[in-house]
């Protein structure tokens, strides 16, 4: 029964693919000018070079590798405590390792509404919306 349900998946995915048809793009000419639009429009393109803007971007980079280092920390905390097999010792050490993530969860979170929230302002280069 599997394999029969694996040859029909198979014939179904290769089916697809030959029926596909190639496409020529429409109005590529003015495609450039169409993204630079969308791009000032999102906030990207234009004046985005202030000093103002340049720190704001470092750190919500910075805080969002925190974030990617929290998530690492409160799966290894999670494997380990997993794994502990009833050692005393080993539990309390995955304890303390997902309560140093929360509060340093925490911090970041605050850091980071701190951040939007001085940035957004007009007198800091903000759009102030």
């Amino acid at each position: 029964m599997k394999r029969i349900i694996l040859f029909a998946f198979i014939c179904i995915n290769i089916f697809s693919c030959l029926a596909m048809q190639p496409v020529d793009a429409q109005g590529v000419q003015n495609a450039g000018q169409n993204l630079g639009a969308v791009g000032t429009s999102a906030g990207v393109g234009g004046d985005s070079t202030s000093v103002s803007t340049l720190v704001g971007t470092f750190i919500n980079v910075a805080l969002s590798m925190v974030g990617i280092i929290f998530l690492g920390l409160m799966v290894y905390a999670g494997i380990l405590w997993m794994t502990a097999r009833g050692e005393e010792e080993q539990v309390k050490k995955a304890q303390k390792i997902i309560y140093a993530c929360i509060i340093g969860l925490f911090i970041t979170v605050s850091a980071y509404a701190i951040t939007a929230f001085i940035t957004s302002r007009p007198e800091f280069g903000g759009s102030g919306q």
